[in-house]
């Protein structure tokens, strides 16, 4: 299973480290729980659109851009989980379909 708020996280910390922004820094910028930051970006727990959005300014990043950057993640995750889905499907060994076994005739 996909989980949006673990990727969102991921995505999130990358953006501040890449900025060299501490969770302080991040955490005074936009008035928000040093604590709480940190579990949204481990994934631990759910952030509001309001939230998102002071995180988006602290980090001087457009929101849009965090959404198709998480939403590029989803995709592959999902990708990656189907094609394991695909892998682990037995394949069908005997007769080609259309054979007739035996009649009842």
């Amino acid at each position: 299973m996909v989980l949006f708020r673990r990727l969102l996280g991921d995505v999130l910390r990358e953006q501040r480290m890449q900025r060299g922004m501490t969770l302080r820094e991040v955490s005074a910028e936009a008035r928000v729980s040093l604590g709480y930051i940190s579990e949204i970006e481990r994934g631990q727990k759910e952030a509001s659109s309001e939230l998102l959005a002071s995180l988006c300014t602290a980090l001087e990043l457009p929101l849009s851009a965090v959404l198709r950057e998480v939403s590029h993640a989803v995709a592959i995750e999902e990708s990656i989980l189907e094609q394991a889905s695909l892998a682990a499907t037995p394949i069908a060994v005997g007769r080609p379909a259309g054979d007739v076994v035996a009649s009842a005739a």
